[in-house]
């Protein structure tokens, strides 16, 4: 007859037994030689190239050993912490296309390869490089569009919010299954939300005409006048005295009441992409499309930053990709957000929530927390019709620096009455090594020493099939 082991033993037995056979993976890797051509770069060229290449954000290439070589100890301290590649999601929830994050043999390797001196070894042993588009992430772009003038920001004052508008000129509809953001200038381009805007009926026998920037003015200061934002400058903040509630969820409107974006200001226009660091590309799944109406413009937001402390010029741009097959479905983007929050002076950990239940089915696709310098954690969770309930992202360090989107690998479906919760966490204090001012209360608004708490969530309806409506838009005129 077997005898069982004791419970508390055989833990200890279990957890000897892993830390021997990763032990055991680390010495394998370690007593072998390592060598850039033949072991570090194929690591590099799959998990790294994509911004770690000339003309991208990163401080420098990794396509070859000349230039990855000085920076080796670094690279090495990187991985081993995990700060590289940027992955703030806890992976004990959800499973993610776009996971970032480099195995533990892949660690051992980069840190074998340095501990060896990182030698560079024999170059027909390296791989061939990965090819990419210059400037693009997408691939060549069937469409750029570019802002019509060069923007010119003056070397000093505070950060600027500008809108510009790029008329597409598509005589038909067009359905993208690739955009892409693009800044002009990344000295000062902090971010890009780019929008379709599309041609809105002016009440004369149903003809169309586009909104005008000036429209876009008039617009926000009537609505100026009962917001509970004001204008400081090129930027919106709150109000003195408006009402606090940090629970959004207990508020009717979930917290999502009014928001910063033209989405709120113009009635009509819809996300189709932005750009900001460590944000990925808007890359939909074959079948599923945003689509840009025949006639609109293309309005984008561009946070200007004026660290550079020179006068420097700007002109920004999106790429779009056509759907090479029949669009079935659009894609949708709700920012589910709390605006009416304060963070207390010196909270080390203040509680703010936002909801959004959802009307009719839908599949989730993707997630993206936002906040600014004082946001800590995110978790996005789905309370379902029948009870239960599941974690659809959490992210425990959240890091402003890098704005991911979280692109799930298989789409998860919410039912009609599903409730979406957002909950964010906030350190205002002065452990806090990016906090602006720990003495100040802090509210919602568009400058980066205020703060914000939206969760992104980009959806399909599952009623909707666009397949039988439309055609193939690849093969049409698009007015270019």
């Amino acid at each position: 007859m077997t005898k069982k082991l004791p419970l508390p033993l055989l833990v200890v037995v279990c957890l000897v037994s892993l830390i021997f056979i990763n032990s055991s993976s680390a010495n394998s890797v370690s007593s072998k030689a390592v060598t850039f051509s033949r072991d570090v770069a194929p690591i590099f060229f799959k998990n790294c190239a994509e911004c770690h290449r000339p003309g991208e954000a990163a401080p420098m290439s990794l396509l070859s050993y000349k230039d990855a070589r000085p920076w080796a100890r670094s690279i090495k301290e990187k991985v081993v912490t995990k700060q590289m590649p940027p992955w703030h999601a806890d992976p004990h929830y959800q499973e993610f296309a776009n996971d970032r994050r480099l195995t533990q043999p892949q660690i051992d390797t980069i840190t074998a390869w340095v501990d060896q001196g990182a030698k560079e070894g024999d170059p027909k042993d390296l791989p061939p490089a990965p090819k990419f588009v210059e400037g693009w992430a997408i691939g060549k772009p069937d469409i750029v569009l570019q802002m019509p003038e060069e923007f010119t920001l003056e070397a000093s004052g505070p950060d600027e919010y500008q809108y510009f508008e790029i008329p597409t000129n598509f005589k038909e509809d067009v359905y993208v299954q690739m955009a892409e953001a693009r800044p002009g200038n990344r000295k000062i381009v902090h971010h890009i939300i780019a929008f379709v805007q599309p041609p809105v009926k002016d009440g004369k026998g149903g003809k169309y005409a586009n909104v005008t920037k000036a429209d876009i003015e008039k617009f926000r200061e009537e609505q100026e006048k009962k917001s509970i934002f004001r204008r400081d400058g090129f930027l919106m903040r709150m109000k003195p005295g408006m009402p606090v509630y940090d629970d959004g969820c207990a508020l009717p409107n979930g917290g999502n009441g009014e928001t910063l974006d033209v989405k709120a200001e113009q009635r009509n226009v819809d996300f189709l992409t932005g750009f900001a660091p460590g944000m990925n590309a808007g890359i939909m799944e074959p079948g599923t499309v945003k689509r840009i109406p025949a006639g609109s413009k293309i309005l984008l937001q561009l946070h200007y930053s004026k660290a550079s402390g020179k006068v420097e010029k700007d002109r920004s741009m999106i790429g779009l990709v056509v759907a090479k097959t029949p669009p079935d479905k659009n894609l949708y983007t709700r920012p589910i957000a709390n605006t009416y929050f304060q963070i207390p002076p010196g909270a080390e950990n203040h509680k703010v929530t936002s909801c959004w239940t959802t009307k009719e089915d839908i599949h989730l696709e993707t997630l993206m927390p936002h906040m600014h310098l004082r946001g800590k954690a995110m978790r996005i969770e789905a309370f379902y019709p029948d009870a239960h309930s599941e974690v659809l992202l959490d992210v425990p360090n959240y890091s402003f620096s890098w704005q991911t989107v979280y692109y799930l690998k298989k789409p998860i479906a919410l039912p009609k009455g599903t409730r979406i919760v957002v909950t964010g966490y906030f350190d205002n204090s002065a452990k806090n090594k990016y906090n602006p001012d720990p003495s100040q209360a802090v509210r919602f608004g568009e400058p980066t020493y205020d703060d914000m708490m939206i969760g992104w969530i980009n959806y399909t309806v599952d009623k909707e099939h666009l397949r039988n409506e439309t055609a193939v838009n690849s093969g049409r005129s698009l007015g270019q």
